[in-house]
């Protein structure tokens, strides 16, 4: 067995743990960093009243505090679903190496979960979206763009 199924296996086991438990949906993942488990996540949705604490954001949140950066260059994620468009998003923002799932997001969908219908609404124009979306005040919010652009001691992200 390969090392990919192994942290697959334990993101898995992860899923089927907590769900078991009843602390939120059938998901799990860790984060594995230089062939170590850093961080490991499932889905405490429900168990939390949080809609973002996901299995891969909450694997995320752990792998950065434990290694006290944002940045998770030169990690992998390993989930037992492919991430929904928030997971996949911030797997993007933390910068990590690759993602290896287990079930895809038409099997999640086929479950009840609305991972599919996300990615068809990100395709979509604003204006076509289920989500009224309006924009307003873009001057002031572009005043703090540029005072972004020009701080010094910014950190980039």
């Amino acid at each position: 067995m390969s090392e990919d199924e192994d942290y697959l296996k334990h993101a898995i086991r992860q899923a089927r743990e907590h769900k078991d438990a009843g602390h939120g949906g059938p998901f799990g993942a860790v984060i594995v960093h230089e062939g170590q488990i850093i961080a490991e996540g499932w889905n405490q949705v429900t168990g939390t009243n949080d809609p973002t604490a996901h299995a891969e954001v909450v694997a995320i949140r752990g792998a950065t505090a434990r290694l006290g950066r944002f940045s998770l260059e030169g990690c992998t994620l390993y989930t037992s679903c492919e991430p929904c468009p928030m997971c996949l998003a911030a797997a993007y923002w933390a910068r990590v190496e690759g993602i290896v799932y287990a079930a895809t997001r038409q099997d999640a969908a086929e479950i009840g979960f609305d991972d599919e219908y996300l990615y068809q609404q990100l395709a979509l124009p604003i204006q076509q979206r289920s989500l009224s979306m309006q924009q307003e005040q873009r001057d002031q919010a572009l005043e703090v763009f540029r005072a972004w652009q020009n701080k010094s001691d910014k950190i980039c992200y």
